[in-house]
């Protein structure tokens, strides 16, 4: 299954870290644009410039992790397809051109899920797409959990619970499911 990412769920890095590491495990195939990852290292750099500079190295790494995962095309396609919000039509576009299955934003009313539709993409939130990938990959999605929980606890100056740290990334559904399975 092919997912484009937005850059609201690139950017916070808990979150990030959690859906990226279910890639890495092949659970799904994550995609964006050189565009979505602009705007990820634009959004980091509102906190300062030394955080754009860390999102930038991100995005390099990023890059040779996923080789795969950019899409890029023509910006006069973008002329093909509406949304509420014109500054998400380049998400929409990157979702199609790159044979998407659906789109994974924070965003909902910014995608419609009958626009999409008809382009036959889903929309998913961060949360509820983790708790699709625990139900198919439990012990994976678990493995990267725990991975994140720890280097969380690694630079955290207090211990973090995976149900904490979950809803801290907007991912509270997932933390809970996670703790009691566990």
């Amino acid at each position: 299954m092919r997912v484009m990412l937005d850059a609201c769920v690139l950017y916070p890095t808990v979150m990030r870290e959690v859906l990226l590491g279910c890639a890495q495990q092949g659970l799904f195939e994550a995609r964006w644009s050189e565009r979505i990852l602009e705007e990820w290292a634009r959004a980091a750099g509102k906190l300062g410039p030394a955080q754009e500079v860390w999102a930038r190295g991100e995005i390099a790494t990023l890059a040779a992790k996923f080789p795969k995962a950019s899409v890029r095309y023509a910006a006069e396609l973008e002329q093909r397809y509406w949304l509420p919000d014109a500054a998400d039509i380049h998400v929409l576009t990157a979702a199609v051109v790159g044979s998407c299955d659906g789109i994974l934003t924070m965003n909902a009313k910014d995608f419609p899920k009958n626009l999409l539709g008809d382009e036959a993409l889903l929309r998913w939130d961060p949360d509820g797409f983790a708790l699709l990938l625990l139900a198919d990959a439990p012990e994976q999605v678990r493995g990267v959990a725990n991975t994140v929980l720890a280097e969380a606890n690694r630079l955290s100056e207090q211990p973090w619970t995976m149900r904490a740290l979950m809803k801290k990334a907007r991912m509270p559904r997932l933390g809970k499911a996670l703790e009691a399975s566990g």
